[in-house]
């Protein structure tokens, strides 16, 4: 392992920066080979700091001169070391005048300014705007910002800035120029430009105040046809921000970029957003129904940091989900608004909280485990996780819950009130929730504080003498690194009693209550490490509801009945609830399997690829409890009253993933062929109801992707996929009629998934004309490289060849995550073959990839952190390939703290 180990920053180390920054001018001679940057920012000392000297930072560029206050300074005036050009003894205030020579075309990271596909780009967040110019570096440090881009007018056309465009025209000499001026102090992670031949759909949009501004699309020559639905989402994003929170678009224009390499979502740069193509780029041509909701949700994601990031940002990186958190819960706001419906809405809440137990539950658990607001860190890059970003909703959410929507405004509108221009901390942000509201939130805290995820129990008792029902709740949380010990959390727990018809009973918990007034929902406040709380009035013995909502991410515990569950199931007026019991039902009949799989020894030693046997792992008759269960799911398909798409998340059984946690040591083999076994059987069993399921969705006329469509398409195509375990003539010939006769993305795809994990004889056929019609649409080609890279049948060996087809390339995060990091992450049976081919396989491609872009290279790290759970000899053979991936004498910081911290804990 390299030794020059990259320092750890804490939290409780922070200091005020020694200067603060009042202006930043900047100018851009923009060449791919190199690029020229003037910076001239005015800087004065800050009272606040203990911090004497000017300290700047600066990574991977030359540093051609630097003037402060008129004075060119030579290497005896300043100390760089590293990253940090240090000036000591510097003036109270200042003006610094640094040039700078970059290599945009050599910059693989993409991070600071880079060329992609022959276009300037820039993404500065994390510490991204060290790699442009000797600043400092921090988002605690804000100033206006006034750019001036210079060009070549053919090849850069377009020369684009945060903020408003001042002015622009030709200088004389084939090379033309705009100047851009941002109104707003920002820290310079939110700075971008970008230079190049773009296009772009614009729109004049009406505020709610009547000022008119200027929406912009722009994307590549080639690409207008697929804007649309990108600026729909972004005029349904200020609008929605204008009614629920009465926040508005403050600059005269709004900027959406896309490009093809990016290494993540997108970036809120201030009134300039940078996305990746995959979340602008659709038509039904190329998009899938799910394509077409992230864009909407992260076009509203990004727009929303435009107060909740932008305008009120964080002091330090350790604040990271004071943004992040914040705005990911107003854009699940914003998408289950958009829908309207209330199982729409349901089915939004199901999909976050699968997202958070399958991948925030699981790093919780695991070596990377972190606080919602970390308190060390060795990169950042690495703390953009599902814990800061999803836990961190979540936690938002609870605010909610607990103050209610209007409570929760007043906290936001007090928040803004105080924060406005200010770099601040989730502290902050919990103040004026509790001052707002008059609520004493000190215990929250824990939430930001403690990792891990809290575990709560339940027991009931019922009375039928005094009509009391008695619910004792208690609290408890795993050890993580660094925490052993972990102190109660505030969590609120939604609850709800159900009466034998399945009606939802009036809730009374002070005796001699009014009934008709009593709500049938209770938010129960656990705070202690055991707490009893007592229903009167309670007629009969209920069946509780417990966790409505999802109120709070933990795990709940609660020793309910397989027929308590099927009634759950079928009556219970909490959706999430609902689907909640189903999913309860389907994970113990599939751990039972994986059980009798052990048991038989067929496949805790060897696994060979193939799942003729699977049947053997079971009957061909369900026993009771399966039968039961097949049951409830036959009474789910026939609910007409049900919503489609309701129905079809219901109907999916739990992933190989989320089963994989609930094991205390993991057979993937195992787990995968119980799961094929019980889909296998729910197929025969309701193959008729399938069928009529399949027929009854069909969406004919012209694509739309409005919620009931997409619901039934989502519907008719899992009714397909549970078809198609049968494996027979009838079911390759639906799934062939439907691919060759889609009219959209969605269906072509889902026909196609069927095919590659069938026995079809025209499956690599269609493979084959699939690719031939879309190799020129780079998004579209990143499905067929994951479809395949999660079939059943992809073993490592084929992995290997479609990363040596020559649509495949490192150098692009997307394709690296369709092929690569899919097979490494969603196709576990293959991916832990017993030879621990598919362990050497991820080594080498961490490897590789960290020579090129780093922050890919972690994130493809990251899907080793749970490989001390697994069975022997897996998780010997994973630890070599830890090991193999730690000796590497180059490794980045990023992947350094991945693989070290993997290894240590």
């Amino acid at each position: 392992m390299r030794t020059d180990t990259p320092p750890t920053i804490y939290r409780n180390q922070y200091v005020p920066p020694g200067y603060l920054v009042e202006q930043v001018e900047m100018g851009f001679d923009l060449d791919p080979a190199e690029t020229r940057v003037a910076t001239r920012s005015t800087l004065v000392k800050n009272p606040d700091s203990p911090e004497r000297d000017l300290v700047l930072y600066g990574h991977e560029m030359r540093l051609v001169q630097i003037r402060m206050n008129g004075k060119e300074l030579t290497p005896a005036d300043y100390r760089l070391d590293g990253e940090t050009l240090r000036i000591p003894n510097a003036p109270d205030q200042v003006t610094l005048e640094i040039e700078t020579a970059l290599n945009p075309e050599s910059n693989t990271s993409l991070m600071g300014l880079y060329v992609s596909n022959g276009n300037f780009f820039t993404q500065c967040e994390a510490e991204g705007f060290r790699k442009i110019t000797y600043f400092p570096d921090r988002p605690d440090v804000m100033a206006k910002y006034t750019v001036m881009l210079r060009a070549d007018k053919k090849r850069y056309p377009v020369l684009l800035s945060n903020g408003n465009l001042i002015e622009q025209g030709d200088l004389g000499d084939g090379r033309h120029y705009a100047l851009w001026e941002d109104p707003f102090k920002k820290p310079s992670y939110l700075f971008a430009l970008v230079a190049g031949d773009l296009v772009c759909q614009e729109e004049a949009f009406l505020l709610k105040d009547g000022r008119e501004v200027l929406l912009q699309v722009w994307v590549e020559h080639g690409n207008l046809d697929k804007t649309q639905h990108a600026m729909d989402s972004l005029k349904n994003s200020i609008r929605w921000d204008e009614e629920r929170f009465n926040l508005e678009l403050d600059l005269d224009r709004f900027m959406i970029v896309a490009v093809g390499d990016f290494n993540m979502g997108a970036m809120e740069n201030k009134g300039l957003n940078i996305f990746n193509t995959k979340f602008v780029l659709a038509n039904p041509r190329i998009a899938t129904d799910i394509d077409y909701f992230n864009i909407e949700s992260v076009v509203g994601h990004e727009y929303f940091h435009n107060w909740t990031g932008n305008r009120v940002t964080c002091r330090d990186w350790f604040q990271l989900s004071l943004k992040e958190g914040l705005t990911v819960f107003r854009d699940q706001e914003f998408s289950a608004d958009m829908i309207g419906t209330d199982s729409g809405r349901a089915v939004r809440r199901i999909d976050d909280v699968r997202v958070l137990r399958q991948t925030q539950f699981a790093e919780d658990a695991g070596p990377m485990a972190h606080p919602v607001r970390p308190d060390s860190y060795i990169e950042i890059n690495n703390f953009y996780t599902v814990t800061v970003y999803e836990k961190g909703s979540e936690v938002v959410r609870m605010y909610q819950t607990l103050l209610g929507r209007e409570g929760f405004n007043r906290g936001m509108a007090l928040y803004f009130e105080r924060h406005d221009g200010q770099a601040v901390t989730c502290d902050d942000f919990r103040a004026a929730m509790a001052d707002a509201n008059g609520r004493d939130l000190t215990q929250f805290e824990r939430w930001y504080s403690q990792a891990g995820t809290p575990h709560v129990s339940a027991t009931s008792e019922y009375d039928g003498h005094a009509r009391t029902f008695t619910l004792t709740l208690s609290q408890s949380c795993p050890p993580t690194p660094g925490q052993e010990k972990k102190l109660p959390f505030h969590i609120p727990v939604a609850v709800g009693l159900l009466d034998s018809s399945g009606r939802d009973m009036p809730l009374h918990l002070a005796p001699h209550g009014n009934a008709p007034e009593a709500p049938t929902t209770a938010i129960l406040e656990l705070t202690e490490e055991r707490q009893t709380f007592v229903f009167h009035e309670v007629s009969e013995c209920p069946v509780p509801s417990l966790l409505r909502n999802f109120s709070a991410p933990v795990v709940l515990s609660y020793e309910y009945t397989d027929a308590e569950l099927a009634f759950l199931m079928e009556h219970d007026s909490d959706p999430f609830n609902r689907w909640e019991a189903g999913q309860r039902l389907a994970t113990r009949r599939l751990l039972v399997l994986v059980d009798k799989l052990l048991l038989a020894d067929s496949v805790a030693q060897t696994f060979d690829g193939e799942d003729a046997d699977v049947q053997s792992a079971t009957a061909r008759v369900p026993s009771a409890e399966q039968a039961a269960l097949i049951g409830a799911l036959r009474g789910t398909l026939r609910h007409a009253g049900l919503d489609p798409a309701f129905r079809e998340v219901a109907l999916s059984l739990p992933s190989e993933t989320m089963l994989s946690e609930e094991m205390d040591v993991i057979h993937p083999h195992a787990i995968h062929r119980a799961r094929l076994a019980l889909r296998r059987m729910i197929a025969e069993q309701l193959r008729e109801e399938f069928l009529e399921t399949y027929h009854a969705n069909q969406t004919p006329g012209p694509y739309s992707p409005d919620p009931q469509s997409v619901g039934k398409r989502a519907l008719k195509n899992l009714a397909l996929s549970y078809l198609c375990e049968l494996d027979d003539e009838a079911s390759h010939e639906l799934m062939e009629r439907q691919y060759d006769h889609a009219t959209n993305m969605t269906d072509r795809l889902a026909a196609l998934t069927a095919l590659v994990n069938s026995r079809a004889a025209g499956r690599q056929d269609r493979l084959n004309r699939f690719f031939e019609e879309f190799k020129h649409e780079a998004l579209v080609i990143d499905k067929w490289f994951t479809l395949q890279a999660t079939a059943r049948g992809t073993d490592v060996a084929a992995v290997r060849e479609l990363a040596r087809h020559p649509a495949f390339t490192l150098r692009n995060p997307n394709r690296v995550r369709s092929l690569v990091l899919a097979f490494c992450s969603g196709n576990p049976a293959q991916f832990h073959a017993p030879d621990g081919s598919g362990y050497a396989f991820w080594a080498e491609y961490v490897i590789a990839l960290d020579a090129i872009n780093p922050q890919v290279a972690a994130r493809l790290a990251r899907v080793m952190d749970r490989w001390r759970k697994y069975a022997q000899p897996l998780r010997e053979k994973m630890r070599e390939a830890l090991e193999r991936v730690a000796a590497s004498p180059s490794l980045s910081g990023d992947v350094l703290e991945v693989i070290s911290k993997s290894l240590a804990n």
